[in-house]
């Protein structure tokens, strides 16, 4: 996959309309976090969506799961990326993933993805979703892109009239 600049992953973005990726979630309880600060010296550089312990985590986008994995700091994670492997989506923290959910799987925005819970280091008192989107780096290493804030990018799409 070749890398896009951020400015053309935004209008990428924007026209493809990315969902809320946690199920009857509201624009108004979202909350820009992007830029605070977290343990050990890291920027947040994504989106945490609050919600109850095994309310649905949707796919932002249709696309294909690049790897469903276990991490220290994500704890159960997925990478998806869109139909054209532009932009990496990296959900974290789940509680659990949707039975029969395999790398490589196409999903439709919208499809279940896991359940929201507090692996990894999320508070266990706080379940949420962490959710990122990333720029697809050129050579390849999803993990490692660019992080673009989607924050603006939901309030933008869901703004916006639609059906």
């Amino acid at each position: 996959p070749s890398s896009v600049s951020s400015a053309e992953a935004v209008d990428y973005l924007l026209a493809r309309g990315i969902l809320i990726p946690v199920a009857g979630a509201a624009m108004s309880q979202l909350h820009d976090a992007f830029d605070e600060a977290r343990d050990g010296g890291r920027t947040h550089r994504a989106l945490d969506i609050m919600a109850p312990r095994g309310t649905a985590v949707i796919s932002a986008d249709s696309g294909r799961i690049l790897r469903i994995s276990v991490s220290s700091l994500g704890g159960n994670t997925i990478y998806a990326t869109d139909p054209l492997s532009r932009v990496v989506y990296y959900y974290a923290h789940l509680d659990a993933y949707q039975p029969g959910l395999v790398q490589g799987a196409p999903v439709a925005r919208g499809d279940t993805l896991g359940f929201v819970g507090t692996t990894g280091n999320a508070p266990k008192v706080t379940p949420h979703l962490h959710f990122q989107v990333m720029r697809m780096p050129a050579d390849g290493k999803y993990w490692d892109g660019d992080p673009i804030n989607p924050y603006p990018l939901i309030l933008l799409s869901h703004d916006s009239v639609r059906p």
